[in-house]
């Protein structure tokens, strides 16, 4: 086990390297002039030479990309070029936040998903398992914006259950801030929800025909004893995987719902340095969500094969 966690740790080591050098050409070649962005459409020839010298943009691609992966590495992030702010300190403020929102709608969609896949394969073909399952369909075809627009409509204007916006203040508390991230997790579990639900009631409907799970049966042991014992054990196995590749996912990945909700995250925190072309705060925050995918893909690998050893031996 130790030999296939240094070789998955390898891995991520390769992957952040690669990431790092293909973010950093990507964000050369970003159309502009980053110089003239920051001292407006008037400045002088002298001013923009002068500034470039100031930031190094002067220097061979190579020399730059060295210099910025070394203070990378060493905390040293930079300073944002729209709000004059430490990178360091914008990114973890916006990373506490959507690990406050990934939290809500990961404690939402894992354990329902989790326990309407196994109803629905226990139940298959009959009327409970196809509801479940077209259900299922309706809301991984559903666009999040749209899921989100209704749950405003219905929970935020019609009812006045909850607040329409997400926008918290920086120093709030998890508690504090939990009545505006209850919309914003749903409109994200509902489609993570969904395929929970199809990864689980299809690897339970597998292994419920396997042999070893007739054995079972045939030895007289109880129904939840060979559900818990035998069937989840390795029904799980996909469903694991999903769940912690997903992290990432919750992480980064949702801008359209932080902007629909004006919810502080880190997905829309890279929209608004792409959209100013704010070269550090793109850098820092796209290397950030590359470690945190790449970390959620090794935890996914330990623990798949932690629960099945079959594959840290191949």
């Amino acid at each position: 086990m130790i030999r296939f966690v240094v070789r998955r740790l390898g891995f991520v080591l390769l992957t952040l390297l690669v990431s790092s050098a293909l973010i950093f050409v990507a964000t050369q070649v970003l159309p502009g002039d980053v110089a003239r962005m920051i001292l407006g459409r008037f400045a002088t020839e002298e001013a923009l030479n002068s500034l470039r010298e100031q930031l190094g943009l002067n220097r061979p691609l190579v020399v730059q990309y060295a210099a910025w992966l070394a203070d990378f590495l060493r905390g040293d992030w930079g300073v944002s070029l729209s709000t004059g702010s430490p990178v360091t300190g914008l990114v973890f403020s916006r990373l506490a936040n959507s690990a406050m929102l990934a939290a809500v709608a990961f404690a939402i969609y894992v354990p329902f998903g989790i326990l309407l896949g196994l109803w629905a394969a226990l139940r298959r073909d009959t009327v409970t398992d196809q509801v479940i399952s077209v259900g299922s369909l309706a809301f991984i075809g559903l666009p999040e914006f749209v899921t989100g627009v209704i749950l405003i409509a219905v929970f935020a204007i019609k009812l006045k259950w909850l607040p329409a916006s997400s926008a918290i203040d920086p120093a709030a508390g998890f508690l504090e801030a939990l009545p505006r991230l209850i919309l914003p997790g749903v409109t994200v579990a509902l489609v993570s929800l969904a395929y929970i639900t199809r990864m689980t009631r299809s690897a339970t409907v597998e292994v419920l025909h396997t042999d070893y799970v007739r054995s079972a049966y045939l030895k007289g042991l109880r129904a939840p004893k060979v559900l818990f014992g035998h069937v989840l054990r390795n029904a799980l196995l996909p469903t694991v995987t999903v769940a912690a590749i997903s992290i990432g996912w919750l992480i980064g990945g949702l801008i359209v719902t932080e902007s629909l909700f004006s919810f502080p995250g880190l997905g829309r925190l890279l929209l608004f340095a792409i959209q100013r072309q704010d070269l550090p705060l793109i850098q820092a925050t796209t290397m950030l969500l590359v470690l945190i995918f790449s970390l959620s893909n090794l935890v996914a690998d330990i623990l798949y094969a932690y629960l099945n050893p079959r594959i840290r031996y191949t």
